[in-house]
């Protein structure tokens, strides 16, 4: 693929370089704020090669690229210059934001925040899971210092959430980056830590200026640091107002880091960790009384919600779970079993097509999906051809069922796939470890059988043409399923 020469396109069919505010990816794909969507081409880059899908949700005009969107990001902001682009201004923001529902943006706000985060919490997630089946296997030894070390590498992105949290809250709050961080680093101080510790120990409390300093840790915490840099911004708007040009550039962000650093430990962290603990018992409550539903719900509607691209709004709950009890039977299974669910329908595709084509597409998608990442299959195959998508949709419900029933959660963050599995290595022996596998096995093999099946019906209802069925059938065609089973296997 030439990456520049599909970036030339992209940007040319969105309406030039002009009509863009702002550009990012994730996994799979580019994510612009267009100035006037209605110059975006959508049908010319639906057609065009290299572009799996295009979405506008979630006040995104979404470009589906696959695994190579990175490589192709780089030629898109080489090429229009959007590394040294303004911001988008405020104005802008809230016009476009008129003709979104409520819903739309606040999913849109959070995905926002916690995209740019994935990259090393998955990261952390997967050396964990990497560490668990190591020491599973007697092949690392838990007293070593390379445990310990493999260990800091491990728990860094989570224990320094905050920081994380604040570098991409402060991007969407308008607010200074760095003092936003700096906010991030008071919560995880090694003194501050110490002093609530000792206060807990010696049953006393802490104060600052008499304010009374709530004795709560947030170490790995999610809503607290949020909260702490929205309440920043508004300072830093305040003093760039009334500061004297003389000594803005001191005065601004000394006084933004100490009054929100003081607002945040006394109200707004504890506010946040309160609400933590609340969504953690609510989620622990849920699972205590029908575990099965939530996994199952996310198993069977996970594609449904990455076609619109609000997937991301499940991801702080399994980031919280994982951060205030270190398990979440939440987000990970459900999505796990809906991942794999899509990748087996993409292998029964390949099996079942006769399109040389079709066929390639379908294995090699159906391998990344399984791994994890199911955009290039669900826009190349399964919402293309509909029968494998209900497929997939039956195969997560299937495994999201089971894992729900087994009260099964990962211990460690990653792109649900395979290659996460050890991430459910944890607990008392290796029953959650095993059950993951059962319910990821559960959720491939019936969607490939599923898939299987529905390819046979569909071909009797003339829904699929002669070069994907390799038959001359039509509606009217009054022949059984089996009989065309038959036929198709025969050619």
């Amino acid at each position: 693929m030439n990456y520049r020469e599909l970036a030339e396109n992209i940007i040319e069919n969105i309406g030039g370089k002009e009509n863009v505010n702002q550009v990012v990816h994730c996994a799979t794909r580019l994510r612009f704020r267009l100035k006037d969507e209605a110059k975006a081409k959508t049908d010319v880059l639906k057609k065009t090669k290299g572009v799996l899908s295009v979405i506008n949700a979630g006040g995104q005009y979404q470009i589906v690229i696959g695994t190579d969107v990175a490589l192709v990001y780089q030629e898109v902001i080489d090429l229009g210059g959007f590394e040294t682009q303004a911001q988008v201004p405020d104005d802008e923001t809230k016009s476009k934001n008129k003709n979104q529902s409520k819903l739309s943006s606040a999913l849109e706000f959070i995905a926002s925040i916690f995209q740019p985060i994935i990259p090393p919490i998955t990261a952390g997630g997967l050396v964990k899971a990497v560490m668990a089946l190591l020491v599973t296997l007697n092949l690392l030894d838990k007293t070593t210092q390379t445990y310990s070390l493999l260990s800091a590498f491990a728990d860094a992105p989570f224990y320094f959430l905050p920081v994380l949290l604040a570098s991409s809250a402060a991007k969407r709050f308008k607010c200074n980056q760095y003092v936003a961080m700096a906010l991030g680093g008071i919560l995880i101080y090694p003194s501050f830590i110490s002093m609530v510790s000792e206060a807990k120990a010696a049953g006393t409390g802490i104060a600052m200026f008499g304010i009374p300093i709530t004795l709560a840790s947030y170490s790995s915490s999610v809503i607290p640091i949020i909260l702490g840099v929205w309440f920043m911004s508004y300072v830093e708007k305040f003093m760039n107002k009334i500061s004297p040009k003389a000594i803005k550039f001191f005065s601004v962000p000394m006084v933004s880091l100490v009054v929100s650093g003081v607002v945040t430990l006394s109200v707004l962290g504890p506010i946040g960790t309160w609400v933590g603990n609340i969504l953690a018992a609510f989620f622990t409550w849920l699972n205590a009384t029908a575990g099965w539903a939530v996994p199952t719900l996310v198993g069977t509607l996970s594609p449904l919600l990455v076609m619109t691209g609000t997937h991301y709004g499940l991801i702080p709950i399994g980031v919280n779970n994982l951060a205030t009890t270190g398990f979440d039977t939440v987000v990970g299974p459900g999505m796990l079993a809906s991942n794999v669910a899509q990748g087996a329908a993409g292998f029964a595709v390949a099996i079942r097509s006769k399109n040389k084509q079709t066929k390639e597409l379908a294995a090699s998608a159906g391998l990344t999906g399984v791994l994890g990442i199911t955009e290039p299959v669900l826009y190349g195959i399964n919402l293309k051809f509909v029968y494998p998508l209900v497929g997939a949709m039956i195969g997560g419900c299937a495994g999201g069922l089971y894992m729900g029933l087994m009260g099964t959660g990962r211990y460690a963050a990653g792109s649900p796939g395979l290659l996460v599995l050890p991430g459910y290595i944890g607990g008392e022996g290796m029953t959650n470890f095993t059950n993951a596998c059962i319910g990821t096995g559960v959720a491939m093999v019936v969607s490939f059988v599923a898939t299987y099946i529905l390819f046979g019906i569909y071909a009797k209802q003339g829904k699929l043409d002669k070069e994907e069925t390799g038959l001359d059938l039509k509606v009217s065609d009054n022949v059984s399923a089996g009989r065309i089973l038959k036929a198709s296997k025969a050619s």
